[in-house]
Protein backbone atom coordinates (compact mmCIF):
# COMPACT_ATOMS: atom_id res chain seq x y z
CA UNK A 1 0.00 0.00 0.00
CA UNK A 2 1.51 3.50 -0.84
CA UNK A 3 2.24 5.82 1.76
CA UNK A 4 -0.28 8.41 2.61
CA UNK A 5 1.13 11.72 0.96
CA UNK A 6 1.09 14.96 3.11
CA UNK A 7 -1.02 17.90 1.92
CA UNK A 8 0.65 20.91 1.46
CA UNK A 9 -0.58 24.16 3.14
CA UNK A 10 -2.29 27.12 1.75
CA UNK A 11 -0.41 30.15 0.62
CA UNK A 12 -0.34 32.85 3.45
CA UNK A 13 -2.26 35.82 2.17
CA UNK A 14 -0.89 39.29 2.64
CA UNK A 15 -2.15 39.81 6.43
CA UNK A 16 -1.69 42.78 9.28
CA UNK A 17 0.85 42.11 11.39
CA UNK A 18 0.80 44.19 14.69
CA UNK A 19 3.72 43.57 17.50
CA UNK A 20 2.16 43.82 20.78
CA UNK A 21 3.84 43.34 24.68
CA UNK A 22 2.50 40.51 27.02
CA UNK A 23 4.48 39.71 30.38
CA UNK A 24 7.34 40.87 28.83
CA UNK A 25 7.39 39.18 25.57
CA UNK A 26 6.68 40.34 21.81
CA UNK A 27 4.50 38.86 20.18
CA UNK A 28 2.83 39.06 16.59
CA UNK A 29 -0.73 40.07 16.14
CA UNK A 30 -2.13 38.39 12.94
CA UNK A 31 -5.64 39.69 11.08
CA UNK A 32 -7.16 40.00 8.04
CA UNK A 33 -7.00 43.04 6.40
CA UNK A 34 -9.91 42.91 4.53
CA UNK A 35 -11.84 42.80 8.51
CA UNK A 36 -13.85 39.95 6.98
CA UNK A 37 -13.82 38.22 10.52
CA UNK A 38 -12.70 39.56 13.97
CA UNK A 39 -10.59 36.75 14.73
CA UNK A 40 -7.14 37.37 15.19
CA UNK A 41 -4.19 34.71 15.71
CA UNK A 42 -1.33 35.67 17.79
CA UNK A 43 2.45 34.07 17.98
CA UNK A 44 5.30 34.44 19.12
CA UNK A 45 7.80 37.73 17.57
CA UNK A 46 10.59 34.49 17.17
CA UNK A 47 8.26 32.45 15.00
CA UNK A 48 7.94 34.84 12.39
CA UNK A 49 9.72 32.65 9.73
CA UNK A 50 7.08 30.68 9.68
CA UNK A 51 5.00 33.67 7.64
CA UNK A 52 7.90 34.09 5.58
CA UNK A 53 8.00 30.19 4.49
CA UNK A 54 3.96 29.38 4.70
CA UNK A 55 4.37 29.84 0.54
CA UNK A 56 2.06 26.82 -0.17
CA UNK A 57 4.83 24.73 -1.15
CA UNK A 58 5.26 22.73 1.98
CA UNK A 59 3.66 20.01 4.23
CA UNK A 60 4.01 20.49 7.63
CA UNK A 61 6.90 17.96 8.23
CA UNK A 62 8.74 19.98 5.41
CA UNK A 63 7.97 23.12 6.71
CA UNK A 64 9.14 22.32 10.38
CA UNK A 65 12.26 20.85 8.61
CA UNK A 66 12.47 23.96 6.76
CA UNK A 67 12.20 25.83 10.41
CA UNK A 68 14.97 24.03 12.11
CA UNK A 69 17.36 24.21 9.00
CA UNK A 70 17.30 27.67 8.04
CA UNK A 71 16.13 29.32 11.50
CA UNK A 72 17.08 26.87 14.42
CA UNK A 73 13.50 26.84 15.54
CA UNK A 74 12.16 23.66 16.93
CA UNK A 75 8.24 23.32 16.40
CA UNK A 76 6.96 20.03 15.47
CA UNK A 77 4.15 19.53 12.97
CA UNK A 78 1.84 18.57 15.03
CA UNK A 79 1.31 22.38 16.83
CA UNK A 80 2.00 24.07 12.95
CA UNK A 81 -0.53 21.85 11.79
CA UNK A 82 -3.06 23.38 14.97
CA UNK A 83 -1.48 26.88 14.10
CA UNK A 84 -1.91 26.40 10.17
CA UNK A 85 -5.93 25.41 11.20
CA UNK A 86 -6.26 28.68 13.16
CA UNK A 87 -4.47 30.65 10.32
CA UNK A 88 -7.22 29.25 8.14
CA UNK A 89 -10.37 30.18 10.82
CA UNK A 90 -9.16 33.51 10.78
CA UNK A 91 -8.40 33.72 6.60
CA UNK A 92 -5.39 34.28 6.73
CA UNK A 93 -4.91 31.63 4.36
CA UNK A 94 -5.55 31.51 0.81
CA UNK A 95 -7.96 28.44 0.35
CA UNK A 96 -11.56 27.76 -0.09
CA UNK A 97 -12.66 28.99 3.52
CA UNK A 98 -11.42 32.73 2.39
CA UNK A 99 -12.77 32.58 -0.96
CA UNK A 100 -16.06 31.94 0.35
CA UNK A 101 -16.19 34.38 2.86
CA UNK A 102 -14.88 36.79 0.51
CA UNK A 103 -17.55 36.44 -2.31
CA UNK A 104 -20.60 36.70 0.40
CA UNK A 105 -19.16 39.71 0.97
CA UNK A 106 -18.67 41.32 -1.89
CA UNK A 107 -22.09 40.12 -2.70
CA UNK A 108 -23.59 41.85 0.00
CA UNK A 109 -21.26 45.14 -0.90
CA UNK A 110 -22.57 44.88 -4.14
CA UNK A 111 -25.90 44.67 -3.16
CA UNK A 112 -26.52 47.16 -0.62
CA UNK A 113 -28.26 50.71 -1.74
CA UNK A 114 -24.87 52.58 -1.11
CA UNK A 115 -21.32 52.20 0.72
CA UNK A 116 -21.80 52.39 4.09
CA UNK A 117 -19.21 54.40 6.48
CA UNK A 118 -16.57 52.62 7.62
CA UNK A 119 -14.93 55.17 9.40
CA UNK A 120 -18.11 57.35 11.14
CA UNK A 121 -18.38 57.59 14.55
CA UNK A 122 -14.46 56.79 14.93
CA UNK A 123 -12.76 59.42 13.11
CA UNK A 124 -15.35 62.01 12.40
CA UNK A 125 -19.02 62.58 13.96
CA UNK A 126 -21.70 60.35 12.51
CA UNK A 127 -24.12 62.77 13.23
CA UNK A 128 -24.53 65.51 9.94
CA UNK A 129 -24.80 68.43 12.82
CA UNK A 130 -21.96 67.65 14.86
CA UNK A 131 -20.25 67.10 12.25
CA UNK A 132 -20.79 70.01 10.60
CA UNK A 133 -20.16 72.40 13.59
CA UNK A 134 -16.80 70.31 13.53
CA UNK A 135 -15.73 71.11 9.83
CA UNK A 136 -16.56 74.56 10.55
CA UNK A 137 -14.64 75.31 13.11
CA UNK A 138 -11.60 73.95 11.07
CA UNK A 139 -12.19 76.29 8.24
CA UNK A 140 -12.72 79.47 10.98
CA UNK A 141 -9.40 78.86 12.26
CA UNK A 142 -7.51 79.00 9.21
CA UNK A 143 -7.03 81.75 6.12
CA UNK A 144 -8.15 82.02 2.95
CA UNK A 145 -6.10 79.84 0.35
CA UNK A 146 -4.38 82.03 -2.24
CA UNK A 147 -5.97 82.34 -5.34
CA UNK A 148 -4.11 80.10 -8.45
CA UNK A 149 -4.49 81.10 -11.37
CA UNK A 150 -7.70 80.49 -13.28
CA UNK A 151 -10.33 78.35 -12.54
CA UNK A 152 -9.74 75.87 -9.75
CA UNK A 153 -9.85 72.24 -11.46
CA UNK A 154 -8.54 69.78 -8.96
CA UNK A 155 -6.47 69.53 -5.98
CA UNK A 156 -4.22 67.33 -3.37
CA UNK A 157 -5.76 66.80 -0.33
CA UNK A 158 -4.85 64.29 2.60
CA UNK A 159 -6.18 61.51 3.45
CA UNK A 160 -4.93 61.07 7.35
CA UNK A 161 -7.60 61.68 10.61
CA UNK A 162 -9.11 65.69 10.68
CA UNK A 163 -7.63 65.27 14.10
CA UNK A 164 -3.71 65.67 12.95
CA UNK A 165 -4.32 66.85 9.37
CA UNK A 166 -7.80 69.38 10.26
CA UNK A 167 -5.61 72.45 8.98
CA UNK A 168 -4.61 71.13 6.12
CA UNK A 169 -8.05 70.11 5.02
CA UNK A 170 -9.35 73.11 5.82
CA UNK A 171 -7.26 75.51 3.73
CA UNK A 172 -7.14 73.45 0.71
CA UNK A 173 -11.02 72.73 0.53
CA UNK A 174 -11.64 76.23 1.87
CA UNK A 175 -9.78 77.60 -1.63
CA UNK A 176 -11.21 74.85 -3.94
CA UNK A 177 -14.63 76.08 -2.26
CA UNK A 178 -16.43 77.25 -5.24
CA UNK A 179 -14.89 75.27 -7.89
CA UNK A 180 -16.05 72.03 -5.82
CA UNK A 181 -19.87 73.54 -5.25
CA UNK A 182 -20.21 74.31 -9.02
CA UNK A 183 -18.87 70.90 -10.24
CA UNK A 184 -21.14 68.40 -11.44
CA UNK A 185 -18.34 65.52 -11.23
CA UNK A 186 -15.90 64.68 -8.92
CA UNK A 187 -13.03 62.15 -9.66
CA UNK A 188 -11.63 60.92 -6.48
CA UNK A 189 -8.22 59.46 -6.83
CA UNK A 190 -7.52 57.28 -3.14
CA UNK A 191 -4.41 55.80 -1.89
CA UNK A 192 -5.22 51.03 -1.78
CA UNK A 193 -3.51 50.58 1.83
CA UNK A 194 -4.40 47.33 0.78
CA UNK A 195 -2.40 46.83 -2.01
CA UNK A 196 -3.72 44.86 -4.95
CA UNK A 197 -2.30 43.46 -8.28
CA UNK A 198 -4.05 46.12 -9.97
CA UNK A 199 -3.18 49.33 -10.23
CA UNK A 200 -6.45 50.59 -10.44
CA UNK A 201 -9.39 49.58 -8.41
CA UNK A 202 -12.98 51.11 -9.39
CA UNK A 203 -16.65 50.35 -8.02
CA UNK A 204 -20.01 51.12 -8.92
CA UNK A 205 -21.25 51.43 -5.43
CA UNK A 206 -22.42 55.17 -4.22
CA UNK A 207 -20.46 56.42 -1.37
CA UNK A 208 -22.51 58.08 1.78
CA UNK A 209 -21.18 60.43 4.36
CA UNK A 210 -23.03 62.10 7.02
CA UNK A 211 -24.87 64.18 4.59
CA UNK A 212 -26.12 61.88 2.36
CA UNK A 213 -25.03 59.43 -0.54
CA UNK A 214 -22.68 60.89 -3.33
CA UNK A 215 -23.35 59.14 -6.47
CA UNK A 216 -21.14 56.82 -8.53
CA UNK A 217 -21.38 58.10 -11.83
CA UNK A 218 -21.72 54.68 -13.65
CA UNK A 219 -21.71 55.59 -17.34
CA UNK A 220 -18.01 56.30 -16.47
CA UNK A 221 -16.99 53.86 -14.44
CA UNK A 222 -18.71 51.19 -17.16
CA UNK A 223 -16.69 52.94 -20.05
CA UNK A 224 -13.30 52.78 -17.62
CA UNK A 225 -14.36 48.95 -17.07
CA UNK A 226 -14.34 48.33 -20.29
CA UNK A 227 -11.30 50.10 -20.95
CA UNK A 228 -9.12 48.03 -18.75
CA UNK A 229 -11.32 45.10 -18.72
CA UNK A 230 -12.96 43.69 -15.45
CA UNK A 231 -10.99 42.16 -13.68
CA UNK A 232 -8.47 44.51 -13.32
CA UNK A 233 -11.00 46.89 -13.19
CA UNK A 234 -12.67 45.27 -10.01
CA UNK A 235 -10.71 42.51 -8.99
CA UNK A 236 -10.56 44.85 -5.66
CA UNK A 237 -13.24 45.75 -5.92
CA UNK A 238 -13.98 44.76 -1.92
CA UNK A 239 -10.82 47.14 -0.66
CA UNK A 240 -13.45 49.80 -1.10
CA UNK A 241 -15.38 48.63 1.28
CA UNK A 242 -12.78 49.62 4.42
CA UNK A 243 -9.95 52.18 2.37
CA UNK A 244 -10.53 55.90 4.43
CA UNK A 245 -8.40 57.44 1.57
CA UNK A 246 -11.83 58.26 -0.44
CA UNK A 247 -14.21 58.66 2.24
CA UNK A 248 -12.39 61.17 4.36
CA UNK A 249 -12.39 63.35 0.98
CA UNK A 250 -15.76 62.47 -0.22
CA UNK A 251 -17.17 63.64 3.25
CA UNK A 252 -14.83 67.20 2.88
CA UNK A 253 -16.59 67.34 -0.47
CA UNK A 254 -20.21 66.74 0.52
CA UNK A 255 -20.00 69.26 3.12
CA UNK A 256 -17.81 72.17 1.33
CA UNK A 257 -21.13 71.47 -1.46
CA UNK A 258 -23.65 71.99 1.84
CA UNK A 259 -24.89 68.77 1.69
CA UNK A 260 -25.75 68.74 -2.16
CA UNK A 261 -24.88 65.53 -3.83
CA UNK A 262 -23.11 65.29 -7.23
CA UNK A 263 -21.88 61.96 -9.14
CA UNK A 264 -18.61 60.20 -8.07
CA UNK A 265 -16.06 58.57 -10.21
CA UNK A 266 -14.01 56.72 -7.07
CA UNK A 267 -10.75 55.28 -8.08
CA UNK A 268 -8.22 53.14 -5.86
CA UNK A 269 -4.52 53.80 -6.60
CA UNK A 270 -2.42 51.16 -5.71
CA UNK A 271 1.02 50.83 -5.46
CA UNK A 272 3.99 51.97 -7.54
CA UNK A 273 6.45 49.74 -6.29
CA UNK A 274 6.76 48.41 -9.67
CA UNK A 275 7.77 51.30 -11.17
CA UNK A 276 10.14 52.57 -8.04
CA UNK A 277 12.11 49.25 -7.73
CA UNK A 278 11.93 48.24 -11.31
CA UNK A 279 12.88 49.27 -14.62
CA UNK A 280 9.42 50.19 -16.17
CA UNK A 281 8.12 53.66 -16.23
CA UNK A 282 4.46 54.61 -15.34
CA UNK A 283 4.38 56.87 -17.97
CA UNK A 284 4.49 53.70 -20.56
CA UNK A 285 1.96 51.44 -18.23
CA UNK A 286 -0.74 50.94 -20.28
CA UNK A 287 -3.24 50.90 -17.78
CA UNK A 288 -2.38 54.36 -16.56
CA UNK A 289 -2.66 55.37 -20.69
CA UNK A 290 -6.16 53.66 -20.95
CA UNK A 291 -7.51 55.87 -17.40
CA UNK A 292 -5.84 59.02 -18.48
CA UNK A 293 -7.33 59.00 -22.10
CA UNK A 294 -10.77 57.10 -21.13
CA UNK A 295 -11.23 59.28 -18.27
CA UNK A 296 -10.27 62.05 -19.99
CA UNK A 297 -12.87 61.95 -22.82
CA UNK A 298 -15.02 61.51 -19.93
CA UNK A 299 -14.98 64.94 -18.66
CA UNK A 300 -14.90 66.90 -21.19
CA UNK A 301 -17.87 69.12 -20.95
CA UNK A 302 -18.46 68.72 -17.74
CA UNK A 303 -17.89 70.90 -14.69
CA UNK A 304 -15.64 68.19 -12.85
CA UNK A 305 -12.84 68.18 -10.03
CA UNK A 306 -10.53 65.87 -9.81
CA UNK A 307 -9.13 64.83 -5.77
CA UNK A 308 -6.05 63.45 -4.98
CA UNK A 309 -6.85 61.69 -1.72
CA UNK A 310 -2.81 61.68 -0.67
CA UNK A 311 -0.15 61.70 2.28
CA UNK A 312 3.23 62.47 1.62
CA UNK A 313 6.05 60.54 3.70
CA UNK A 314 5.57 58.12 6.62
CA UNK A 315 9.44 57.63 8.94
CA UNK A 316 10.54 56.79 11.81
CA UNK A 317 10.05 53.50 13.77
CA UNK A 318 6.16 53.60 12.95
CA UNK A 319 6.62 52.31 9.53
CA UNK A 320 10.08 50.64 9.87
CA UNK A 321 12.54 53.06 10.18
CA UNK A 322 14.91 54.29 12.74
CA UNK A 323 13.53 57.29 15.06
CA UNK A 324 13.36 60.90 13.43
CA UNK A 325 15.28 63.48 15.80
CA UNK A 326 15.15 67.35 14.83
CA UNK A 327 17.54 66.94 12.26
CA UNK A 328 15.79 64.48 10.44
CA UNK A 329 12.38 66.77 10.19
CA UNK A 330 14.57 69.10 8.70
CA UNK A 331 15.60 67.01 6.30
CA UNK A 332 11.81 65.82 6.02
CA UNK A 333 10.62 69.05 5.24
CA UNK A 334 13.68 69.56 2.47
CA UNK A 335 12.80 66.57 1.07
CA UNK A 336 8.80 67.56 1.24
CA UNK A 337 9.37 70.52 -0.63
CA UNK A 338 11.25 69.24 -3.64
CA UNK A 339 8.26 67.39 -4.69
CA UNK A 340 5.58 69.82 -4.06
CA UNK A 341 7.92 72.36 -6.33
CA UNK A 342 7.54 69.34 -8.75
CA UNK A 343 3.41 69.12 -8.11
CA UNK A 344 3.42 72.58 -8.31
CA UNK A 345 4.88 72.78 -11.65
CA UNK A 346 2.65 69.87 -12.50
CA UNK A 347 5.72 67.74 -13.14
CA UNK A 348 4.34 64.06 -12.76
CA UNK A 349 7.17 63.07 -14.42
CA UNK A 350 9.68 65.22 -12.31
CA UNK A 351 7.39 63.85 -9.32
CA UNK A 352 7.98 60.09 -9.63
CA UNK A 353 11.56 60.61 -10.63
CA UNK A 354 12.57 62.53 -7.26
CA UNK A 355 10.86 59.51 -5.10
CA UNK A 356 12.62 56.47 -7.31
CA UNK A 357 15.72 58.50 -7.20
CA UNK A 358 15.77 57.50 -3.44
CA UNK A 359 14.09 54.48 -4.08
CA UNK A 360 10.99 55.83 -1.85
CA UNK A 361 12.48 55.73 1.21
CA UNK A 362 9.98 58.22 2.85
CA UNK A 363 7.09 55.70 1.94
CA UNK A 364 5.45 58.38 0.06
CA UNK A 365 1.98 56.63 -0.29
CA UNK A 366 0.08 59.32 -1.80
CA UNK A 367 2.62 58.77 -5.36
CA UNK A 368 -0.31 57.31 -7.09
CA UNK A 369 -2.84 59.71 -6.82
CA UNK A 370 -0.79 62.58 -7.00
CA UNK A 371 0.95 60.94 -10.19
CA UNK A 372 -2.46 59.88 -12.12
CA UNK A 373 -4.41 63.42 -10.97
CA UNK A 374 -1.20 65.48 -12.53
CA UNK A 375 -1.23 63.28 -15.75
CA UNK A 376 -5.61 63.52 -16.02
CA UNK A 377 -5.11 67.37 -15.84
CA UNK A 378 -2.12 67.87 -17.77
CA UNK A 379 -1.35 70.87 -18.55
CA UNK A 380 -1.51 72.49 -14.98
CA UNK A 381 0.03 74.68 -12.27
CA UNK A 382 -0.16 74.48 -8.65
CA UNK A 383 -0.69 76.88 -5.52
CA UNK A 384 1.00 75.22 -2.41
CA UNK A 385 -1.25 76.11 0.29
CA UNK A 386 -0.75 74.22 3.27
CA UNK A 387 1.80 71.96 4.73
CA UNK A 388 1.76 69.72 8.11
CA UNK A 389 4.08 67.26 9.87
CA UNK A 390 1.73 64.82 11.81
CA UNK A 391 3.28 62.42 14.89
CA UNK A 392 3.05 58.90 14.37
CA UNK A 393 3.74 57.70 17.87
CA UNK A 394 3.45 58.67 20.86
CA UNK A 395 7.76 59.31 21.28
CA UNK A 396 7.49 61.81 18.60
CA UNK A 397 9.95 59.96 16.74
CA UNK A 398 7.62 58.86 13.50
CA UNK A 399 5.52 61.24 11.76
CA UNK A 400 3.48 61.70 8.51
CA UNK A 401 3.47 64.78 6.71
CA UNK A 402 0.82 65.96 4.40
CA UNK A 403 -0.14 68.69 1.91
CA UNK A 404 -2.61 71.06 -0.14
CA UNK A 405 -2.27 71.71 -3.52
CA UNK A 406 -4.95 73.30 -5.54
CA UNK A 407 -4.70 73.42 -8.95
CA UNK A 408 -5.46 75.54 -11.58
CA UNK A 409 -5.37 76.76 -15.58
CA UNK A 410 -1.53 76.99 -17.00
Amino acid sequence: MAAATEVQFPKLRPIDVHPIARGGQVYLLLRDPLQLTDKAVTIPQQWAPVLALCDGTRDSHALSAALGIRFGLRVQPGVLEQLLAAFDEALLLEGERFAHVRARALAEYRQAPYRPMALAGRSYPADADELRRLLDNYLAAVDDAPAVLGHVRGLVSPHIDYQRGGQTYARVWKGAREAVRQADLAVLLGTDHLGSSSLLTLTRQSYSTPFGVLPTAREVVDGLAQALGPEAAFGGELHHRSEHSIELAAVWLHYVRDGQSCELVPILCSSFDRFVQGQARPEHDPDINVLVETLGQALVGRRAIVVAAADLSHVGPAFGGRPVDMMGRAQLQAADEELIERICAGDAQGFFAAIKREEDRRNVCGLPPIYLTMRLLNPIQGEHVAYERCPADQNGTSWVSVCGVLFGET
